[in-house]
Formats: structure tokens, sequence, C-alpha cells
């Protein structure tokens, strides 16, 4: 088995890191540099940085923090909210940032992904994918996020969780699994998968939701939303086959130490590094 990640992810608003449950009620959680590099010294094998109103507010991602992240992790870190163009990767890239996630952009343009991979390569590109389960009755929205007509629908396909917009503000109706095969096609290095349903809960990953994602892709899958137990950090793996393991709260106001989490993983057979 290769080696499993631990990351954790640091949601920053207007430059501070919080941490709600379902995407709302907000609490603020520290200084995002602080936050970092302190998971640096706890062993870290990356960090995820998350602007989680730069889309929803129309501005861009803060270069800033990127910046001063870089002087202070030895650790690859990502950065993600608001990217829209091609130059929101280079700004990005150019301060330190090993990787750029994105999102809504990516949604409503496919093509950004394939152009950014073409130029940056794809191991820099992460698509997040903010997934719920579909409602029962659930109904196909009238207007077409996408212009690209081939990217396959809930209504359509009979999926069981759809992706959303904007932080978890806009229901687009198309069906995750097959959104996540289309940006894997489109030259993703990674997919960043979480769950909605779960985010904030401590109630254990979506296990069913990162499996259907991470069965259908061959680029590795982090799973994200729901973490309570070190159990859960390993069941994600065990029976989510995800590839790397998020989480935010447990972490930031120290519910569960990163090391002890790799020492349970360890003992439960999952490669992990210590």
């Amino acid at each position: 088995m290769h080696t499993i990640r631990i990351i954790p992810c640091l949601d920053v608003n207007n430059g501070r890191v919080v941490k709600g449950v379902n995407f709302v009620d907000l609490v603020d959680a520290g200084d995002p540099v602080e936050v970092a590099t302190a998971y640096d010294s706890a062993g870290a094998d990356e960090v995820v940085f998350l602007d989680i109103t730069a889309s929803s507010d129309g501005r861009a991602t803060a270069v800033e923090l990127a910046r001063a992240v870089a002087e202070k992790l030895f650790i690859p870190y990502t950065v993600g909210g608001g990217i829209r163009t091609v130059d929101d990767f280079k700004n990005i890239l150019r301060e330190g940032a090993d990787k750029v996630a994105v999102n809504s952009a990516a949604i409503r343009r496919p093509l950004l992904i394939s152009e950014a991979a073409e130029k940056f390569g794809s191991q820099c590109v992460v698509v997040a994918i903010d997934a719920r389960r579909c409602l029962e009755g659930y109904k196909v929205p009238d207007e077409d996020i996408t212009p690209d007509n081939d990217t396959v629908r809930v209504g359509e396909s009979g999926g069981k969780w759809t992706i959303f917009l904007n932080g978890g503000r806009i229901d687009t109706g198309i069906d995750a699994v097959e959104w996540a095969k289309k940006a894997e096609s489109l030259g993703a290095g990674e997919i960043l998968l979480t769950s909605m349903d779960r985010d904030g809960t401590k109630s254990g990953f979506d296990n069913e939701l990162t499996r259907a994602v991470a069965d259908s892709v061959n680029i590795p899958v982090i799973a994200s939303g729901g973490a309570g137990t070190m159990e859960h950090f390993a069941d994600a793996v065990s029976e989510g086959h995800a590839d790397a393991v998020l989480a935010a709260s447990l972490f930031h106001f120290k519910e569960l130490e990163i090391s002890k989490v790799k020492e349970y993983m360890k003992r439960r057979g999952i490669e992990v590094r210590l």
C-alpha cells in the first residue's frame, strides 16, 4: 500500500482560520500562518488553505497569504478559493504554493482544468468537489451551469450525490462521480472531496461517497468532511479507499493529535509517514 497522507485543512475567512458545521456557523480558530507552522511541527504531511468565501464574494485568493506561508512551511501546501483563471494559478504557484485547488470556476468552465494542467502540470491542479446526497424527488435545475452538455446530471444518471458551487451555496445538479471522472480526463491531478452532509459533524466520513469517487478515477482522492475519531481516519482508507484524509476542527481545537492518528493508523496496517 502507498503512504497515506494526513492533511489539516485551514478554512480562511477575512484572513482568519474558521470552522463551522455544514459550511455555516463559523468559529474563529486562529491565524493561518501560525496554525500552519504548528501543523508542520506536529507531523502533518501537507496543509490545505481554502478561502471559503472568495468565490461567493467575488474576490481573489490572497496572494499575500501564499507568500507568508511559504516563508514558514517546509511541507507541501495547497491554496484554493476564488481561483478563476490560469493567471490565478500562476500567481499562487509563484509565491510558493505546491498546488492550487479550484472548484466553482472549473464547474462553470471545465477547460480551465486542462489549461492549468498543460501549463503547470497535473500535479499542481487539485479539483475540489463539495458534494451532498440527493433529496428524494430532487429536480434537475433548469439553468445549465456548465457549457459542456455532456456533463452528466443526476436526473439523467440516477446518481446519489450532486456538486455545489460557491462554498456549498448553489446546487448544480451535476453528478459528483461523473464530475470527478470528467475532471480527471481534463487533467486534474487530485480530487479534494468534501461531504457537505458530514462537514463539521464529527460523525465520520461519507465512505460510500468517497469509495464511489475513488473507485471511478485513477488519481488520488482526499476524503474530507466528518472526522471525529481516529477510527474515522482509518475507515476512510479501508472502507472509503481514500489516498489522503483531511480534517480541520479536530486538529484546530486539539481534540486529536496528528501523531496519535498516524500511530493508530499504523496499528491498523495502514502505511503512514511517522
